[in-house]
């Protein structure tokens, strides 16, 4: 090699330092501002002093140290360059609706989260009913904030505070483990009781504004506990529970219990996946004189006086038209089954559920803490009475999209085309048939009791033949979705009722029995959505 062009491989190797270092020294020093700058180690060569070196003094060795001693220098400034890369992501949040901080070497994050679903609408006045909490209405149906991440050791948190209507409630509350393996689970806290597929799906995920009639009736809502479940991925899930009879609020003396399980099963077809589930919960409710003062959040009975009842497929009104009325009872257990799928662009999911009472009898005395506190008589059907409700649902994405599924429930769904990168949205289009049968012979022929003398007199007429009812739905739906985390969903459905607590005042001149008076009404329903 020439003197010449080691003295121009010298040159080269000075430029490209110069232009790394001109590189590099914005974005170290705005990232590192708090950081001293590294001094040079000891044996490291000083760039000027080797600029200043005379060109007679250059043999061919001396050039090649120099060289390689520039080649070490450039690649110390590479590494302290790749080590401010590793360090920008722990500084840096990734967005997922909200930013979400991670650091995945330490096995920290946090991701802020909430919704906001705003409703509006009408349910129409069956026949000569007259309220004024029927008709048009309008209301704030979540408004929650709360927060969800990780915690070294295999924990993670979730916390979502509802402040809709001007009360403060509670979604999830819980703590939760995970096995590195993530084939086993344990949380506790305040959580679903591993109700059915439509009842654990988010209620930003569901298809219509509210759920099928019978998670309203039966109940099915988040209990502070405890769950552990076994995983394979989405395909199988095992879980069991056992739960208080309430949420989270101020009580303390609670002797009401809940023991739940699930079972799903949902294997990838056909380029598409398949759901299978089986839910079952035994409930005892709670005595009779713990917190008699107050209502049991969350239970289907107080003070052991059970009440199943639903409204009209939209919370726009507390207007029941199927109520059971207030009857005594021990607890219930209830079964579940579950069946969905998703193929492209359709879906499609069913669910029953049946509840079994198991009430009081006529001649029952009670005493200490079994004792009815409000009051001596109450209500006893003659026998255990039985309830059902079920759907099916059938739905498709008229853009291409493929309803999201996870963890056993559905999950968000993937907007192709954003509004927001020039595109349409997606729409959704969906039908549901909604059932929910609280008619019995064993209520109507209902008995009154006194739970002090055990003396037993025949229920007034009136609140026996009203009691009950069937709830008979047809529902229409379209959604439509700019981005993953907005949506405006618009329902319609139409109503037929059976019998119920309203029949005899919707109806009054019909002169057929209270329970067979038939009527329908119809609803219209608007939500706009925000969640992150």
């Amino acid at each position: 090699m020439t003197k010449e062009k080691k003295m121009s491989r010298i040159r080269w190797w000075h430029v490209m330092l110069w232009a790394s270092g001109m590189a590099f020294a914005p974005n170290a020093y705005a990232q590192l501002v708090d950081e001293k700058e590294p001094a040079p180690a000891a044996d490291a060569p000083d760039p000027e002093s080797m600029l200043k070196v005379a060109p007679e003094e250059l043999s061919a060795s001396a050039a090649d140290a120099r060289v390689e001693l520039l080649e070490q220098q450039l690649a110390a400034l590479q590494t302290q360059l790749d080590d401010l890369k590793k360090a920008l992501p722990k500084a840096t949040p990734t967005w997922k609706g909200a930013p979400q901080y991670d650091d995945k070497a330490e096995g920290w994050s946090f991701k802020p989260r909430g919704r906001i679903q705003y409703d509006a609408g009408f349910v129409g006045e069956p026949g000569a009913l007259a309220t004024r909490n029927l008709g048009f209405n309008s209301r704030v149906r979540r408004l929650r904030l709360g927060a969800e991440g990780s915690i070294p050791g295999g924990f993670g948190y979730k916390v979502d505070v509802d402040f809709a209507n001007s009360s403060v409630g509670y979604g999830d509350v819980f703590l939760s483990y995970t096995n590195k393996a993530k084939s086993f689970g344990v949380k506790l806290g305040n959580q679903e009781t591993l109700n059915g597929l439509e009842q654990i799906t988010s209620s930003n995920y569901v298809t219509f504004t509210e759920r099928a009639a019978f998670n309203d009736a039966f109940i099915n809502t988040r209990r502070l506990g405890a769950s552990a479940g076994y995983y394979q991925g989405d395909k199988l899930r095992a879980e069991v529970g056992l739960f208080t009879a309430h949420s989270i609020d101020s009580s303390l003396d609670n002797d009401g219990w809940i023991g739940a399980a699930r079972l799903v099963y949902a294997p990838e077809m056909a380029g598409g996946r398949l759901h299978f589930g089986l839910n079952y919960q035994h409930r005892e409710f709670q005595a009779n004189n713990a917190g008699a003062a107050s209502a049991s959040v969350g239970a289907p009975s107080t003070n052991q006086l059970a009440r199943y009842r639903a409204r009209p497929n939209t919370q726009l009104t507390d207007v029941r038209f199927v109520d059971t009325g207030s009857f005594a009872s021990k607890g219930d257990d209830v079964f579940g089954v579950e069946l969905g799928g998703a193929f492209k662009s359709f879906y499609f999911a069913a669910e029953g559920q049946m509840t079994q009472v198991r009430a009081y009898s006529a001649g029952d005395i009670e005493t200490g803490l079994d004792a009815f506190s409000g009051g001596n008589s109450a209500v006893v059907p003659t026998g255990d009475p039985s309830f059902f409700g079920g759907y099916a649902e059938v739905g498709y994405f008229l853009t291409g999209e493929t309803r999201g599924y996870k963890e056993g429930a559905w999950g968000r769904t993937k907007v192709l085309k954003p509004v927001n990168k020039g595109g349409s949205g997606a729409f959704q289009i969906a039908a549901r048939l909604d059932y929910l049968d609280l008619d019995t012979d064993k209520l109507k022929n209902g008995l009154t009791n006194n739970f002090a003398t055990g003396v037993t007199t025949l229920a007034a007429a009136n609140s026996r033949l009203g009691r009950g009812g069937k709830q008979t739905s047809y529902l229409l739906g379209l959604n439509w979705y700019p981005s993953d985390y907005v949506r405006f969903m618009l329902n319609y459905g139409h109503i037929n009722v059976d019998g119920g607590p309203l029949a005899a005042t919707v109806k009054p001149l019909s002169t057929d029995p209270v329970d067979e008076r038939g009527f329908g009404v119809d609803l219209f329903a608007v939500r706009a959505q925000l969640d992150f």
